[in-house]
């Protein structure tokens, strides 16, 4: 992918990588404070310093394998005043953050012909970013979500049952064991769908 891009291309798709992360990660730092837990104020966390939030390994496998993942927000459940409830929206916080940003460089985008080229990738990359973490199991983003809107005995059951088989189920989504990763084939259609709302005259992922 990465050997295909022109050096400018290649320039503002890491940027827009780096951008949708940091976002996405200082999110979920900002919301947590707010919701009364200095953990990551603590930490260093509460900072769109892109080198705060950027796992090593998680960042060499975005350009090896075009999967990673950004440095994990820590947060303590006993400084929330309701945990389960506050964590859903602490997780929910990273993925909606991208959707915004990406909502509003669409709008951007629109007005100004000339930086749609450079805007593309921002948003798309923030579109993919915010729906892969949305997808409900665990480590993700969405499997605290789900747990958060379960009632408390569906939300234990579910979240023990995560905890052991998520990554499994994850890896498996992911990997191409049978051709092309069983995830896209999933996400495809609703990556497809936002993308075009918000850039009706842009060729889709």
């Amino acid at each position: 992918m990465f050997g295909a891009l022109e050096p400018t291309q290649l320039i503002i798709f890491i940027l827009a990588l780096l951008s949708a992360i940091t976002i996405h990660e200082f999110s979920h730092a900002l919301m947590a404070d707010k919701l009364g837990d200095p953990t990551p104020r603590l930490q260093g966390r509460l900072t769109l310093n892109p080198l705060a939030h950027l796992d090593p390994l998680g960042t060499i496998l975005l350009f090896l394998v075009h999967f990673g993942w950004g440095k994990p927000v820590q947060f303590d459940p006993y400084n929330l005043a309701n945990p389960r409830r506050d964590a859903a929206i602490i997780s929910f916080a990273g993925p909606a953050s991208n959707l915004i940003l990406a909502a509003i460089l669409a709008l951007i985008a629109r007005t100004n012909p000339q930086a749609l080229l450079i805007l593309v990738p921002f948003i798309q990359l923030n579109v993919v970013l915010a729906i892969f973490n949305l997808i409900p199991i665990h480590p993700l983003d969405g499997g605290k979500v789900l747990v958060g809107l379960l009632d408390p005995k569906t939300a234990s059951e579910v979240d023990r049952f995560m905890s052991h088989y998520g990554l499994i189920i994850l890896l498996i989504l992911i990997f191409p064991l049978f051709g092309a990763p069983l995830i896209s084939s999933i996400l495809s259609p609703i990556l497809n769908l936002i993308l075009n709302i918000l850039l009706p005259t842009t060729p889709l992922i």
